[in-house]
């Protein structure tokens, strides 16, 4: 089918920004997960979680209130992630993407309560899980810095312009498919989920909402469910070239996008959550994007591409003046290897502002953007930990 390109609405804001690579479609079974100590272990790290195959053991399972760093290592064979959840699945922190033999440390404020942990192997299901308690009061809340509620209203800004356009632009393309006007509605695809991958960290507190509304096919079937959202309604515009049987997925997808909008409104990212939604996003690009699986019927990638980046630098933005006072030398480091990204990156968009489509890139150029994406990942790992200590 002829692909009607995509206008420059969706470059609008160049200020700047998905977490969810997913790697594996292998159901899990109902595992147990037991805790290596039951001791209250101290607010400021030493946590550990072997996650494998068929077990996931965390260091200590009561807590005290305030930042806890929890280091997620895999020994199984499966990618793996580890999350934090509180009351009706509201993500609290999640680190995805562990490759089997790697370690990633999870950065996590938390308030007395009680809590889950969540190892997924296969990155998949509702994972196995252990009950956290969290006990005592913080010395100091992270929060209760002005720099860091600073940071947090800023971020805060920049999604709400996000999400007024985000909403805007899916009530347009809602409206093209239920007019069955296909060629629109593939000229609006790319150009609403702009605003949306730029902001998905949002998105990703709030459980099942995010994969009803992003997620790929090969997962619904993994996870026994109904294929539905922005990826069902690309596969019949790409696959099929008509909108037959799309108004209820639709439908679905624009309330869905207002549902998340609200919930993000009444509960906004914490600075330290905005430290690890910039690494999230480019972790999605990285393991998840760059293989194409992202938008595999329609190929318009590398639109996903740029607006991961550009949340990511958005959230880093709103950090600046902390991680300047904290380490200038990593925001120096930080702004080199974004450029390099973004120079290479955008010598796919035209002069209309539309991309290339992604399975016209060669081999080389697709491990170009990768090796960068890379680049930036490893620096871009180390801000939540000195978000953690400005505390």
């Amino acid at each position: 089918m002829p692909y009607q390109k995509a206008g420059p609405d969706h470059l609008k804001d160049t200020s700047a920004m998905k977490t969810l690579a997913t790697l594996g479609v292998m159901t899990l079974a109902a595992l147990s997960l037991t805790a290596c100590a039951d001791d209250a272990a101290s607010s400021d790290g030493g946590l550990t979680v072997n996650a494998s195959d068929s077990s996931c053991k965390v260091s200590a399972t009561k807590l005290k209130a305030g930042p806890s760093t929890f280091k997620v290592t895999n020994t199984g064979s499966k990618v793996t992630e580890f999350y934090v959840y509180a009351e009706g699945d509201r993500i609290m922190g999640e680190v995805e993407n562990v490759g089997p033999g790697l370690s990633r440390n999870l950065v996590v404020d938390l308030p007395k309560g009680t809590y889950e942990g969540a190892c997924k192997p296969g990155m998949v299901g509702d994972g196995i899980r252990q009950k956290l308690t969290v006990t005592g009061e913080a010395a100091k809340k992270l929060s209760d810095s002005e720099e860091l509620k600073a940071a947090a209203t800023s971020y805060e800004r920049y999604v709400n312009s996000q999400t007024v356009a985000l909403i805007a632009k899916t009530e347009e393309f809602v409206a093209a498919v239920k007019d069955g006007d296909v060629e629109e509605a593939k000229r609006l695809f790319p150009i609403a989920r702009t605003y949306w991958e730029r902001i998905e960290p949002v998105a990703e507190k709030f459980g099942d909402l995010d994969p009803l509304t992003d997620g790929r096919e090969p997962d619904a079937k993994a996870e026994g469910r109904d294929f539905t959202g922005w990826h069902r309604i690309e596969k019949q515009l790409w696959v099929e070239g008509d909108t037959k049987g799309m108004n209820p997925y639709a439908d679905d997808l624009l309330a869905n996008v207002k549902k998340i909008v609200a919930l993000g409104k009444d509960a906004p990212l914490t600075a330290l959550e905005l430290a690890q939604g910039s690494k999230a996003l480019l972790d999605e690009v990285a393991t998840g994007k760059i293989t194409g699986e992202e938008d595999i019927f329609s190929h318009t990638d590398l639109w996903d591409f740029k607006a991961n980046i550009q949340g990511s630098e958005a959230a880093i933005a709103s950090l600046r003046p902390v991680l300047e006072k904290q380490d200038p030398a990593l925001v120096k480091e930080l702004d080199t290897k974004f450029d390099a990204l973004n120079t290479e990156l955008d010598q796919y968009q035209d002069e209309n502002g539309d991309w290339t489509f992604y399975d016209k890139l060669t081999r080389d150029q697709v491990k170009r953007l990768s090796d960068l994406v890379a680049s930036v990942s490893e620096p871009i790992s180390r801000v939540a930990a000195v978000v953690a200590k400005s505390a």
